[in-house]
């Protein structure tokens, strides 16, 4: 099955957005689409009212994943900075975590660099550090940042 190239639009939108152009932690279009052919990779488009975004709806929000054997890597999450502090991750973060217990999943992971402002909301739903890569994000000028490793069991 195809991902709509309206989601992948709506996608991409947020992502320009919400991600810092200094970390380079944003997809480019081709990686999303790639991500999204392989079959195991899912994704979650929120509009401005916290409710899953329709066919041509704006989205504010998303999140995108990736099934494994009894686990979930969240590989993108993203709030369009005007709607942030507004509950719009939690529902994102709640819907990942209810989908991915569906699909089998028995924790949940992600990676995220160091000062990332989501840690707070990542924690505040049971994410705990469980490893770091030193120096694995590179700013645009230079400057390099750890990634850490987080995890969240799945009841």
């Amino acid at each position: 099955m195809t991902t709509p190239t309206d989601d992948i639009d709506r996608i991409m939108a947020v992502m320009s957005v919400a991600f810092d152009p200094a970390f380079g932690e944003a997809w480019n279009r081709r990686q999303v689409e790639d991500a999204l052919l392989i079959g195991n990779c899912h994704y979650f488009l929120v509009n401005a009212a916290g409710k899953p975004a329709m066919t041509g709806e704006q989205a504010v929000g998303f999140s995108l994943s990736r099934t494994g054997f009894e686990e979930e890597e969240l590989l993108l999450f993203a709030v369009n900075p005007e709607c942030r502090r507004k509950g719009i991750g939690q529902i994102i973060i709640g819907d990942l975590l209810s989908a991915a217990r569906s699909r089998g999943a028995k924790r949940l992971l992600l990676e995220m660099r160091r000062d990332n402002p989501a840690e707070s909301l990542y924690r505040s739903n049971g994410f705990s550090p469980i490893g770091t890569r030193s120096d694995y994000y590179r700013q645009t000028d230079g400057r390099c940042i750890d990634a850490i490793t987080f995890e969240c069991p799945i009841a």
